[in-house]
């Protein structure tokens, strides 16, 4: 299915309305409204749309951006990696510091 059968497929049958933030469309605005294929394959284009949702355009960027995103990411939790834990107080000797003649 070419892309735009598969637009034009899935605005006959979902909603005019963003799945992300639920924003409708009508009119000049329809437009706005884009394809989104759940699975990131945009050849997947079952007739029936459960492969594809109606994202806004900021939406389905924000989608897009997340998944490249997470392409960067590290994959550990750096949270729970254990590293070597630093040794060094900063305020180790504030007490004494504090007792010196001169500093009251």
């Amino acid at each position: 299915m070419k892309k735009v059968e598969y637009r034009e497929q899935a605005l006959k049958i979902l909603p005019w309305v963003c799945a992300s933030c639920g924003r409708d469309f009508t009119g000049k605005k329809l437009r706005e409204l884009t394809v989104h294929h759940k699975d990131h394959n945009y050849k997947n284009n079952p007739p029936d749309g459960s492969n594809w949702e109606l994202l806004c355009l900021y939406c389905h960027d924000n989608e897009h951006s997340r998944s490249l995103d997470a392409e960067w990411l590290p994959t550990e939790n750096s949270d729970t990696t254990k590293g070597e834990i630093s040794k060094h107080s900063p305020f180790a000797d504030l007490q004494n510091l504090l007792r010196k003649p001169g500093n009251r």
